[in-house]
């Protein structure tokens, strides 16, 4: 009797422990269930990622291209001011003026010299969202983070020779010129003599006798030598900003 049941007892032993390995062997197969969903569901999220970080980049190497062709007319329209004011600057040191007209034309680029302004919607867009961490390059980051930083001192250069404009060039103009003068003249060259009045060499002697005038035209000079500098280090920048992105996007 008694090895009857010990038997039994030694059978159901034996069926308690196959239950217990078929439930461990369950809870393994869950367990590696849900690690592979993760892991699938990790790698679709890794894959929305790189697609949309190769969006933004796409999208940032559109704007540097922008940039640079923005850069190359800023570049071409600023050397035209620096050698229009070399050449202003003659006739305040003595050179009489024998054409009102092309002296005046001279003037007109420096009067009415632009501001530049960068094409950074992209990169604006990637710090208001918090999305520049779905960049993975380091050093795409850092270029982005270094043309900023040339961007912002090329705009306090800009800044400075606004303020110096305004006082050592506009207002002196409004004072010595007849406004009305100076544009009719502006129609006598795009007419081709067909309107307008054309200025007289006597028209600018007050001009030329103003100090103001000769430094403003002086710091025209200088400043636009600068902030071609400065064009000159963002347009390499962006170059070489261009190309570790294209580096980047085919990684695909």
């Amino acid at each position: 009797m008694i090895s009857v049941f010990r038997k039994l007892r030694q059978q159901a032993q034996g069926k308690a422990a196959r239950y217990g390995l078929y439930a461990f062997g369950e809870i393994v197969l869950v367990v590696l269930g849900i690690l592979i969903a993760l892991q699938i569901n990790n790698n679709n999220d890794l894959r929305k990622e790189r697609k949309s970080e190769l969006l933004y980049l796409a999208s940032l190497r559109k704007d540097l291209v922008l940039n640079i062709a923005e850069i190359n007319k800023y570049l071409q329209d600023r050397t035209v001011c620096i050698t229009n004011a070399t050449a202003i600057l003659e006739h305040f040191e003595g050179k009489p003026i024998t054409d009102a007209v092309a002296f005046n034309n001279l003037c007109m680029p420096i009067y009415n010299w632009q501001r530049y302004y960068q094409v950074d919607n992209t990169f604006q867009e990637l710090i208001s969202s918090g999305n520049l961490a779905l960049i993975g390059s380091d050093s795409i980051k850092t270029m982005l983070f270094n043309l900023q930083s040339m961007y912002k001192l090329n705009k306090a250069e800009e800044d400075h020779f606004r303020f110096d404009s305004e006082v050592l060039i506009y207002e002196p103009i409004y004072e010595f010129l007849d406004l009305k003068s100076v544009v009719e003249s502006v129609g006598v060259e795009i007419t081709k003599g067909y309107a307008g009045r054309p200025m007289q060499p006597r028209d600018f002697d007050g001009y030329l006798r103003n100090i103001k005038l000769k430094n403003g035209f002086t710091s025209a000079v200088f400043e636009f030598t600068v902030l071609n500098e400065h064009l000159l280090k963002m347009k390499v920048m962006s170059e070489a900003l261009i190309r570790t992105i294209d580096n980047e996007i085919a990684r695909g």
